[in-house]
């Protein structure tokens, strides 16, 4: 009898390269707290403080790319800290977070994109994020956030699709133009208009370890009706497992607020010119200013679950952020409905747990039998929301289904292995052929990388 297999290998990614990022000990890929991965369909992306690569496993399209940020400041020390993709229909970009609060976007053939300050501090993580069940609007609701310690970031996933169709539609017209190509990276800064973006500081409840935006919420019941919109952010840390905070969209919703954004610029313009009157204005200098985030937007608590010792450690969206998977410090998994802030699952004995959500075919049989073509293809309704659930200190990662569904798979991992998935397309469209979630398995030792079936 044949021995059942759960994954499909895809390919291998050993190469010179690798070298950089510590290849060839063993462990390399999980030990590094400075190493970070991110995946795409066919490609995947490491980085360690200075280095970006870019390759492909054996099979696929494309070759090894390095990119050396030289934006870096060394005076601060400053490092990557946080790597994402963000794919277009036609459109594939790298998206970098540095120690020093800069967002930076990467083509795939190293040229630098956008460079843009988000807010001083440490970029934990970026996320590519999308949902097309925005009701309130009809429409899907598309984002990257960018998680800091106390603080995180929205960017409207519009308004950087069109920043980034505009640069490579000038990119490919000044490839028939080498001057203005020339005229172009000696004034990089100002080629790419600023992202327009909001920040909410989160810190109510100490500094998160990572956070989230989920997704669309209501209104506070005496708030003022209008077309703003408020999403839901859940954030983990060291002082409260899990805290939740209603983001407004609009700076000056308060009665406070707005009284306090008319007075205070007229009083400081009042100051100002009385100053100058007395004192003689200091002479101007060339010195360029340094970089400084935006005012923070309002963020209100709605709750917290604060349980010493324990500390939140990671956090992992399902595809329509109505769940969320929490690994604390002590070896618990929380299952969170991030509508009803309720925790609906736990799991014990999963230390130094790695989660990510996927999709698999539980009913095979009855999506077969409902059609009548052998070139059937599963439809969105045909796969169940699982969650992948990888435990390195057990060597295994088991397959659970959502929410309280039993354990459906339990697969042998070796050790050094790593769970990974692409991020979220932007832009696709509501009618286009349904792709499920799925997960990936790289083996940092051997270098081979596959990914878990989706049927049982």
């Amino acid at each position: 009898m044949a021995r059942r297999t759960f994954t499909t290998e895809l390919g291998c990614i050993a190469c010179e390269d690798l070298a950089d990022f510590g290849a060839g000990k063993e462990g390399w890929l999980v030990d590094s707290p400075n190493l970070l991965c991110a995946l795409d369909s066919h490609s995947l992306a490491l980085a360690n403080r200075s280095i970006i690569l870019v390759l492909g496993w054996s099979g696929s399209d494309g070759y090894p790319l390095k990119i050396r940020p030289s934006d870096l400041s060394p005076i601060e020390a400053e490092y990557i800290s946080a790597l994402e993709w963000l794919v277009l229909d036609e459109i594939k970009v790298i998206l970098v977070g540095t120690s020093c609060g800069y967002f930076l976007i990467y083509s795939l053939r190293g040229d630098l994109i956008l460079k843009q300050m988000i807010h001083p501090g440490r970029i934990l993580k970026i996320r590519v994020h999308g949902s097309k069940r925005d009701l309130s609007h009809g429409s899907s609701l598309e984002e990257v956030s960018i998680a800091m310690p106390g603080v995180i970031a929205r960017i409207e996933g519009s308004d950087i699709q069109n920043t980034l169709q505009k640069w490579f539609q000038e990119s490919s017209s000044q490839f028939w133009d080498p001057k203005s190509h020339q005229r172009d990276m000696n004034d990089s800064e100002n080629s790419v208009e600023k992202l327009a973006y909001q920040v909410w500081n989160v810190s109510k409840y100490g500094a998160c370890a990572d956070a989230a935006i989920t997704g669309v919420m209501p209104p506070p019941l005496m708030e003022l009706q209008s077309s703003e919109r408020y999403f839901c952010a859940v954030t983990v840390g060291e002082d409260a497992v899990i805290s939740a905070f209603r983001l407004s969209e609009d700076k000056s919703r308060s009665l406070v607020g707005a009284i306090l954004s008319k007075v205070v610029p007229a009083t400081f313009s009042t100051i100002a010119s009385f100053s100058k009157m007395i004192w003689r204005s200091e002479p101007k200098t060339s010195k360029k200013p340094d970089a400084k985030g935006q005012a923070f937007a309002r963020a209100s608590p709605l709750t917290c679950l604060k349980d010493h010792p324990r500390k939140g450690e990671k956090l992992t969206l399902s595809p329509s952020g109505t769940l969320a998977a929490i690994t604390d410090s002590l070896g618990r998994i929380l299952l969170l409905d991030t509508q009803a802030l309720v925790v609906v699952r736990l799991w014990k004995g999963y230390r130094d747990a790695n989660c990510l959500f996927m999709e698999m075919l539980v009913n095979r049989d009855t999506a077969s039998s409902s059609s009548n073509s052998m070139d059937y293809e599963p439809a969105k309704n045909d796969y169940c929301l699982c969650l992948a659930i990888h435990a390195p200190r057990k060597g295994i990662v088991e397959i659970w289904q959502m929410r309280t569904g039993r354990r459906l798979r339990t697969i042998r991992c070796t050790k050094g292995s790593k769970l990974l998935q692409p991020s979220f397309r932007l832009g696709s469209s509501m009618d286009s052929p349904y792709v499920p979630l799925e997960v990936f398995l790289l083996n940092g030792d051997s270098g081979q990388i596959c990914v878990i079936n989706r049927t049982l």
